[in-house]
């Protein structure tokens, strides 16, 4: 008896040894299936960075970039994308530090950012000094921009008076030729898919440089179309295309439709995007220039006085033909240019489109996935 009870004991004790290591053995299984799905993520994010070789920026360790911004102790801004903090580098240049948050996405977005704007050089672009990617510790380094970003003046309660209207002029010229170099002239073309105010920054001279890469696009230099999937950009910006290609083609004219509602903004003063949500109490800002672009009173109120006229009744014209709602009617970027340099008689009326109805289709799209 006493030797089956023994048995019984044993045979229970191996039962639960067995038990444990089964479940050791899975978890250990598990583990680095695990591990190596994400470690073969940042081996596709380290081959795509190594394969641009010298033109990639200049890579740094995390212990670097904190040394940089001294502990992360001065922010300059927050956003869904993560936060910014102000720093030095070790030449004594100020960089304004972007850490990225992590989340689903952020990975290609990041990559995206490195690899476009990494190849880029022009006084209308910001520059990339380096960035850093140890697994989710995510950074981009950029020069430091003193005078922040173009929304907070455009928006504000008297933004002619701080920028003037001729500087607002120069902002708007610098940022048309930085799309043109980053459309026609760039090694690689690059389409931004997200030129608004608040990704604009100016430096000390007020000099406009196209900043965040997140959501750009690159392609051969001779192509003008690109095979997309999905909607790309900031309501009140997004061209009617990249939403829906009933409406055309995706090309370098989707970032033209993007910098037609910005200079409409600049000439207003105000949001666009807020008159599309309340839409029942205020008419659509294109809409509503566009009725009153003959009219005095419709650029006086825009703070348009006799000296500054021509100059708001071009940047206005110019921007009407912009966001034109079909790419085949806009301009290219290069024909922008051209557009300042000429006359304000030299420049034709565009014909009237449906703006707030074709807005609004990407409004809901955009907010409610419909």
């Amino acid at each position: 008896l006493l030797f089956v009870t023994i048995m019984q004991l044993t045979a229970a004790t191996l039962l639960c040894l067995c038990f444990y290591l089964l479940r050791h053995i899975k978890i250990r299984l598990w583990i680095p299936h695990s591990k190596k799905t994400s470690s073969n993520t940042e081996k596709n994010y380290e081959s795509m960075i190594a394969a641009y070789g010298s033109l990639a920026p200049k890579r740094y360790m995390y212990s670097d970039v904190m040394k940089i911004t001294y502990s992360c102790k001065k922010q300059l801004g927050k956003g869904g994308y993560g936060v910014v903090f102000k720093g030095r580098l070790h030449d004594g240049r100020l960089v304004a530090v972007k850490f990225l948050h992590d989340c689903k996405g952020n990975g290609d977005e990041f990559v995206n950012e490195v690899l476009s704007i990494g190849r880029t050089s022009h006084v209308n672009v910001v520059s990339l000094f380096g960035f850093c990617l140890e697994g989710s510790r995510r950074a981009l380094i950029y020069e430091y921009m003193p005078n922040g970003s173009l929304d907070k003046y455009i928006y504000s309660q008297n933004p002619k008076e701080i920028l003037g209207w001729e500087r607002l002029y120069a902002i708007a010229i610098g940022i048309a030729r930085g799309l043109e170099y980053l459309h026609h002239r760039c090694n690689t073309r690059i389409v931004h898919f997200d030129i608004k105010p608040q990704n604009i920054l100016l430096d000390k001279d007020f000099c406009p440089k196209i900043a965040d890469f997140g959501l750009a696009k690159l392609c051969h230099t001779k192509e003008s179309k690109l095979s997309m999937t999905g909607t790309r950009g900031t309501i009140g910006f997004i061209a009617p295309e990249v939403h829906s290609r009933t409406f055309g083609v995706v090309s370098t004219k989707s970032d033209v439709y993007s910098y037609g509602m910005m200079l409409l903004e600049m000439v207003g003063g105000r949001r666009n995007v807020k008159s599309i949500v309340n839409k029942s109490s205020e008419k659509y800002f294109p809409d509503w220039i566009y009725d009153h672009f003959a009219q005095d009173e419709g650029l006086k109120a825009c703070e348009v006085t006799s000296e500054v006229e021509e100059i708001a009744r071009k940047m206005t014209l110019i921007g009407l033909w912009c966001i034109q709602v079909l790419p085949i009617y806009r301009p290219t970027i290069t024909k922008v240019l051209e557009m300042f340099e000429k006359s304000l008689d030299a420049l034709d009326m565009p014909p009237k489109q449906s703006f707030l109805r074709v807005q609004l289709i990407i409004w809901k799209y955009k907010v409610h996935g419909l």
